[in-house]
C-alpha cells in the first residue's frame, strides 16, 4: 500500500480551505476545511497528537491529499458539506438525503380550509399553513384526530365538497358542519378555522377566553343548545392540553436542543423539537466510525441537517461553542432571512434541557446496543437449531401474488445483521405465465436475480421462500442449475398456507429432511422467521395492488379518445383518481395545464357517459 509522503506536508497551503483525502485508487477517504489547511493536516501524522480511534485507520491509508482554498472560514464550511454530499466519504459525519417530515397542514386560502397530514422532502409547498414537523407519524395521526373531535371542518376533498347534494355521516355524528350543502355560515367556518389554528400554535387560552365569552353571550340570549356546545368544547380542550403537555417550557419558545452521547468508535446525536413552548418530539441520528473532532462532527452534522428556512429554528442549543460558530450562524441566518443563534446554555432551564437531550442519547445508544446482541443471539441460535453451514447474517425472502393468475408479481426482501435493509428489496413482474402457477413464476424470478447475483458476488447466507416442501424443491432446483452452494435454503409454511398474523403453528422446511422442523409458538426463532416472511409478503401484495389499479385505471383511460399518455397523466395527477375524475366539472377540467377545449369537451362526453 502506497503510504502518504509527509515531506509534502511542507507544500500544503496556510490560507484557509478543504482538504481531500485519497487512498492509493483516488478513493476519497475524507474530507475536512480548517482555518490553516497545512497546519491542520499535519495534526494527523504526528503520533499520539490526535487521540481519535479512527485516525489510525484514516492515515495508514492516505496516499494523495488534495487542496481546495476559499476566501474565508464560512466559504470552507459549505464547500465541505458539498464536497461530503456528493462523495459520501467513509469517515465523515453523512446524513442520509432520503428523510421526509410528517406535518399537519392547513390549507387557508381555499373557501373552506381543512387540516391533513401531509410528507415532503426538504422544502414543503407555499399552499398553506405547516405545523411540525412530528417525528412520529402516529402522534401527528393523533394530533389530526383531536382536531377532528374538537374542530368541525371538513374532511373530503375538493371534488367531494363540488358534488354533494347532501351532508355525510360526520355531520350527523357533528364532526363536520357541513359547508358542501351551506348547513353553515362562511362565517361560521372562518370561526372554527382560526381556533383550529390557533390551537395548532399553541394558543388555547385565547380560544378558550373566546368560547368562554361566546358562551356568555349565548346565555343572555337564551341559546341554551348552543351553550351546551361551547361548553363541551372548552372541556374537551382543557382535557386535551391538560393530558397532552408533559413538556411546557416558559423560556422556550421555537427552539431545537442537540446533545450526542459516544463511546469508542460510535455515537448518537439526540434532538429535542420545541415550538411554541412545547416539546414535540425527539429525533435521534447514529453514526460509526468518523474521524472528526467534536466541533467538526457538530459543524457538519447541523450544515447538512438544516436544508431549508422551515426546517431552522431562531434558537438552536448545542453542549459547546463551536470554533466556526460565528460562520454557522451567519450562514443559517442568511438561509432562513432572520437572525438565528447557537448557544451553549450555562445554567437554568436550557441547560436541564441539554442534559435531557444527553440522557436520552444514552438510553437510546444502550437500547440500540442491547437490539444488536439480541439479533446476534438469534442469527446464532438460528445457524445451530437448522443446521446453517454459516451464520445467516445476510437473508434473502422471496414471496409470490397474484389473482387468477393477472398481474403476477413476486417480491424479495433483504435482513442484514437481524435488521430489515430496505435499500436491498426488489419487486419482479413475472414475465411470460398468465395462469396461476406459483411454483413457475418462483423459479422464473429466482432464475432472473441470482443469475445476476452470482455474476456480482453478491449472494447472501441465506434463501428463505414462503411456502413448503415444493417451494423449497424449486429453489434447490435453481441453485443446482445455477451451480450455487454457497447459500443455505429453507421455506416456511403457515399451518394450511394461511397468511394471518399472530401465534399460528409454522413448519420449517429444509433440504434432505422429510418432515419440517416445529418449534413453539412463543420461541423468538419463529417469531423471527414469521416477521421476515410477512414483511415479503406485504410487499408483494403491495406491489400486485398498484400493478393490478394501474392497470385498471389504464384500461378505463385508454377508451377516451384523443387522450394520450401524457394527459392521462396530467388528470391522474390532478384528480388522484378515475372517480375523482368522473366528478369533474367543466371549471374543474379548466384547472388542468395543458388540456385544450377540445380535450374538455372529449373528457366531459366521457364523464356524462
Amino acid at each position: 500500500m502506497k503510504k502518504y509522503d509527509l515531506e509534502k506536508l511542507e507544500l500544503l497551503p496556510k490560507e484557509p480551505g478543504v482538504y481531500l483525502m485519497k487512498n492509493e485508487d483516488g478513493t476519497i477517504l475524507y474530507v475536512g476545511k480548517a482555518k490553516e489547511v497545512r497546519s491542520r493536516v499535519k495534526q494527523y501524522f504526528v503520533p499520539g497528537r490526535d487521540g481519535r480511534l479512527m485516525v489510525p485507520y484514516l492515515t495508514i491509508q492516505i496516499a494523495h491529499i488534495d487542496t481546495i482554498i476559499t476566501p474565508s472560514e464560512k466559504e470552507a464550511l459549505l464547500l465541505e458539506n458539498t464536497l461530503i454530499k456528493k462523495h459520501q466519504p467513509k469517515y465523515n459525519v453523512l446524513l442520509k438525503d432520503d428523510k421526509t417530515f410528517i406535518s399537519l397542514m392547513i390549507n387557508h386560502r381555499h373557501q373552506y380550509p381543512m387540516i391533513r397530514l401531509v410528507r415532503f422532502k426538504g422544502k414543503p409547498n407555499p399552499d398553506g399553513l405547516y405545523f411540525g414537523p412530528y417525528t412520529s407519524a402516529l402522534a401527528a395521526r393523533e394530533t389530526l384526530d383531536v382536531m377532528a373531535h374538537v374542530f368541525p371542518l371538513r374532511q373530503c376533498s375538493d371534488s367531494e365538497l363540488k358534488s354533494r347534494t347532501r351532508p355525510c355521516l360526520l355531520y350527523s355524528i357533528k364532526r363536520c358542519i357541513a359547508p358542501c350543502v351551506q348547513k353553515c355560515t362562511q362565517e361560521e367556518y372562518n370561526d372554527h378555522t382560526k381556533r383550529a389554528i390557533k390551537f395548532l400554535k399553541g394558543q388555547d387560552k385565547e380560544i378558550i377566553q373566546e368560547l368562554e365569552n361566546e358562551m356568555a353571550k349565548a346565555s343572555e340570549n337564551l341559546q341554551y343548545e348552543k351553550c351546551a356546545s361551547l361548553l363541551k368544547t372548552i372541556k374537551q380542550i382543557r382535557e386535551i392540553t391538560q393530558n397532552s403537555r408533559t413538556l411546557v417550557h416558559s423560556l422556550i419558545k421555537d427552539c431545537d436542543v442537540f446533545n450526542l452521547f459516544r463511546k469508542e468508535d460510535q455515537f448518537i446525536i439526540m434532538q429535542l423539537l420545541f415550538r411554541e413552548g412545547k416539546m414535540i418530539g425527539a429525533e435521534h441520528y447514529v453514526f460509526n466510525q468518523i474521524a472528526a473532532t467534536q466541533d467538526e462532527i457538530w459543524e457538519s452534522f447541523l450544515i447538512q441537517h438544516y436544508k431549508t428556512s422551515e426546517d431552522i429554528p431562531p434558537e438552536i442549543l448545542l453542549p459547546t461553542t463551536l470554533e466556526n460558530q460565528a460562520a454557522l450562524e451567519e450562514i443559517f441566518t442568511d438561509l432562513k432571512k432572520k437572525k438565528v443563534i447557537l448557544h451553549k446554555p450555562e445554567r437554568g432551564e436550557k441547560l436541564s434541557l441539554l442534559k435531557l437531550a444527553r440522557k436520552n442519547a444514552m438510553i437510546q445508544f444502550y437500547q440500540e446496543k442491547k437490539e444488536q446482541s439480541l439479533s446476534e443471539e438469534i442469527l446464532m441460535d438460528l445457524q445451530e437449531t437448522l443446521q446453517l453451514t454459516r451464520c445467516p447474517v445476510t437473508i434473502e425472502c422471496f414471496d409470490t401474488s397474484n389473482i387468477s393468475g393477472s398481474d403476477l408479481v413476486a417480491s424479495m426482501i433483504t435482513y442484514t445483521d437481524g435488521a430489515y435493509d430496505k435499500k436491498r428489496h426488489r419487486l419482479f413482474k413475472v414475465k411470460g405465465i398468465t395462469k396461476p402457477d406459483d411454483y413457475g413464476a418462483l423459479e422464473e424470478v429466482l432464475t432472473r436475480h441470482y443469475t445476476k447475483a452470482k455474476e456480482a458476488d453478491q449472494l447472501p447466507d441465506l434463501l428463505m421462500v414462503d411456502g413448503g416442501k415444493g417451494q423449497l424443491n424449486i429453489a434447490l432446483s435453481v441453485f443446482k442449475e445455477l451451480e450455487i452452494a454457497s447459500v443455505d435454503i429453507i421455506s416456511l409454511a403457515k399451518e394450511e398456507g394461511r397468511h394471518d398474523k399472530g401465534l399460528t403453528k409454522e413448519r420449517i422446511f429444509v433440504p434432505h429432511k422429510k418432515e419440517p422442523i416445529s418449534l413453539s409458538i412463543h420461541s423468538p426463532l419463529i417469531q423471527f422467521l414469521q416477521k421476515v416472511r410477512d414483511e415479503a409478503h406485504r410487499v408483494a401484495i403491495n406491489f400486485h395492488r398498484k400493478r393490478r389499479t394501474k392497470r385498471v385505471i389504464k384500461s378505463s383511460l385508454d377508451a377516451i379518445p384523443g387522450i394520450g399518455p401524457k394527459k392521462r397523466m396530467l388528470l391522474l395527477t390532478h384528480f388522484g383518481s378515475v372517480k375523482n375524475l368522473k366528478k369533474a366539472t367543466q371549471e374543474d377540467l379548466q384547472q388542468v395545464k395543458g388540456l385544450t377545449k377540445r380535450d374538455i369537451t372529449t373528457l366531459l362526453q366521457f364523464i356524462q357517459s
